[in-house]
């Protein structure tokens, strides 16, 4: 069985300390901290500017055990530049942590590959991957670009990102994926969802980020994903579900997530 990994998405509305108690307390090996928004004003706990909530997480992280996995999000866009990472990367050192989520926003690709391969660079010192995460609707939307991008940039530590929704939503190919060098594969990300794909990019943008479905309740064939992944590496849980979040608390949603996905590994499992 691998590790896994509580993602911030699944349960956003806790801050990283409590994050960290509640991850402990439904027996998940890690979490993601979410440090920066998704999307321009999307919820966020800036840790790098928060000492006394920073001192907090670092307490938390070793009264239970549990360790930080990645780091989110960092949204490339035209106008980012890599040197405003600095405190970014400092924080993640602090706390541990081993990946971060890179998304593209960038339409040229050709600038975008440039500024990856300079986050890599500044990323390593401290200990951190870069994750490529591929989406649909973004300008990295399938898991070819997202591998072309990382084979080129030719760090050791760039990485792609595999999420289970983006995967099936953007049409992914398991021949493809047993293509992708495995030391690319950092961790991943699972999740569930309906076998029917959302008609529109708004409905598939509202669906991964607010309504996802908890492994093996949907339609996704997650069973022939999951012996394809490396099974060596972190199993990232991402499933919000905004509107169950109204009547289930935090800790109940993350521990039938990790129950639910430990039942589908097993499946997996021969």
């Amino acid at each position: 069985m691998p590790k896994f990994s509580l993602a911030a998405l699944t349960v956003l509305e806790l801050a990283p300390p409590e994050l960290v108690e509640v991850a402990a307390r439904c027996g998940y090996d890690h979490v993601g901290i979410r440090l920066l928004p998704s999307v321009p004003g999307g919820l966020a706990y800036r840790l790098m500017d928060d000492a006394v909530g920073l001192k907090e997480t670092l307490a938390r992280l070793d009264a239970t055990g549990v360790t930080v996995a990645d780091l989110e999000v960092v949204a490339f866009r035209p106008e980012t530049e890599v040197a405003s990472f600095s405190a970014f990367f400092e924080t993640g050192a602090r706390l541990g942590a081993r990946n971060i989520l890179v998304a593209g926003y960038d339409p040229d690709l050709d600038r975008f590959t440039d500024r990856f391969a300079e986050f890599c660079a500044a990323a390593a010192p401290h200990g951190l991957t870069a994750d490529l995460e591929f989406m649909p609707w973004t300008s990295v939307p399938d898991l070819r670009t997202a591998n072309r991008i990382v084979a080129k940039v030719g760090q050791p530590n760039a990485g792609v990102l595999v999420d289970a929704l983006h995967f099936d939503r953007s049409n992914g190919v398991l021949g493809e994926l047993v293509r992708v060098p495995v030391d690319r594969l950092h961790y991943w990300q699972l999740c569930d969802g309906p076998a029917e794909r959302p008609a529109t990019t708004e409905q598939m943008m509202h669906a991964a980020r607010s309504e996802r479905m908890f492994p093996g309740e949907g339609g996704i064939d997650l069973i022939s994903l999951v012996r394809t992944m490396p099974t060596d590496i972190p199993v990232s849980i991402e499933v919000p579900t905004a509107e169950l979040a109204k009547t289930v608390k935090a800790e109940a949603r993350a521990r039938r997530a990790l129950e639910a996905a430990k039942k589908v590994i097993a499946m997996a499992t021969p």
